[in-house]
């Protein structure tokens, strides 16, 4: 188009002048391509703007697509949020730790309990003699669910050093499976 516009622009200039002289319709006409090659310039000179001006528009958009908009996160701030992700996981994988140890604990707590619930006590100081060579001690009465091992945590809570072989010696004939509620059994206090 450039091509066109310069052939044209040099045919009127050059050959202007011998073809004004030649006749009137000649002149027209050569009015008429001046006028239509104005207007090519001018259309090409508001192209030309408009060109200049999308340009523009295009970088602007580029420059707003290449920064994000909106919540975002760099990658200082996702590797950090890993890290603390990682944290709070340990820190789950340690309190599930802690609660199956407290709940084995306690799952010991209650075999080791009688199943009416309450433990035995051994009494203050009731301490007498007796059992099987007048040794010092205490005497209990069992209580619904009482078993011997239970008996013998109770009394070691208390400070009362006893054994299950130590009970059985200190009470000829007793029977562990057949111990009866009210049934009142000797406690030796040899280890206290």
């Amino acid at each position: 188009m450039k091509q066109v516009l310069a052939v044209l622009a040099v045919l009127l200039v050059g050959s202007g002048f011998e073809l004004r002289a030649q006749d009137p319709a000649t002149e027209e006409r050569l009015r008429r391509l001046s006028a239509y090659v104005e207007d090519l310039l001018e259309d090409k000179a508001r192209q030309q703007k408009q060109i200049a001006d999308l340009t523009r528009e295009v970088e602007s958009l580029r420059d707003q697509v290449s920064r994000p908009t909106g919540n975002f996160a760099s990658r200082e701030e996702v590797a950090e949020l890993a890290r603390k992700i990682q944290e709070v996981d340990r820190n789950r994988v340690e309190d599930d730790k802690k609660i199956v140890k407290q709940i084995e604990d306690l799952g010991k707590a209650l075999l080791k309990a009688p199943p009416g619930g309450s433990r035995p006590t051994p009494p203050p100081d009731t301490s007498r003699a007796g059992g099987s060579a007048g040794e010092k001690g205490y005497e209990y009465e069992v209580q619904p669910g009482d078993t011997l091992s239970v008996i013998v945590a109770a009394y070691r809570e208390r400070g009362v050093k006893v054994s299950v072989d130590q009970i059985l010696k200190a009470n000829p004939g007793l029977v562990p499976e057949r111990m009866k509620v009210g049934q009142k059994i000797f406690i030796p206090a040899s280890g206290k």
